[in-house]
């Protein structure tokens, strides 16, 4: 049966918006660092933006499987056979440690090739551009932003501090881009969707 994702879009995009602009200013936060190590280090502020920015990102997360495991029971309504991997999935791949690296990438193709208008035709030459990029953005964000913590860990002088700062930074500008990228694949994917359902309620009237 067919459940409309229009709601649950519209929150994950404005969650992903909120989580964009707090990475910004967590982004300034580092660039100060870089500039002014001194006064950074005694600064609190930075401390507790990312706690708000923490928040925020466990709020955007919870709303956003959600999302994702409706999106992927109405592509089983449309091309089951095609799915790779079971509903359930949606949600479970997300937490299983490295394999969530490429999995929910997958299980994502997977539903955007059951919301266009013909499932079992062939791959457009760009059409998976914006789902592999923000994929790829995802990532590279991630792995950055965990370099990042474990320097700023095991930072000992200030040298090493304003390195751990430096791929901070690095990582806060790659899951920025990621996260507007983010907003255009979820509005594009509820998109077709919502034009598929509603054309097949046209035909059948």
């Amino acid at each position: 049966m067919l459940r409309n994702p229009n709601n649950l879009a519209y929150a994950v995009m404005t969650l992903l918006g909120v989580d964009v602009l707090l990475d910004l200013l967590l982004a300034g936060t580092e660039a100060w660092t870089l500039a002014d190590p001194v006064a950074a280090a005694e600064a609190t502020a930075p401390a507790g933006l990312a706690l708000v920015g923490g928040a925020a990102y466990i709020a955007t997360i919870v709303v956003f499987l959600v999302w994702f495991f409706r999106v992927r029971q109405n592509a089983e309504v449309w091309a089951g056979d095609l799915q790779s991997r079971t509903p359930g999935w949606a949600i479970g791949a997300w937490f299983i440690p490295i394999a969530n690296l490429w999995i929910p990438r997958h299980i994502a193709a997977d539903v955007w090739r059951a919301s266009r208008r013909d499932p079992s035709a062939a791959d457009g030459a760009r059409e998976l551009t914006l789902l592999n990029s923000w994929w790829g953005f995802w990532v590279a964000g991630a792995i950055v932003d965990r370099v990042a913590s474990r320097m700023y860990k095991g930072a000992e002088t200030l040298d090493e501090w304003t390195d751990a700062a430096a791929w901070s930074l690095a990582g806060y500008l790659l899951t920025i881009v990621a996260g507007v990228l983010a907003i255009l694949f979820v509005r594009r994917l509820t998109s077709m969707q919502h034009a598929k359902a509603t054309g097949m309620l046209s035909a059948a009237e």
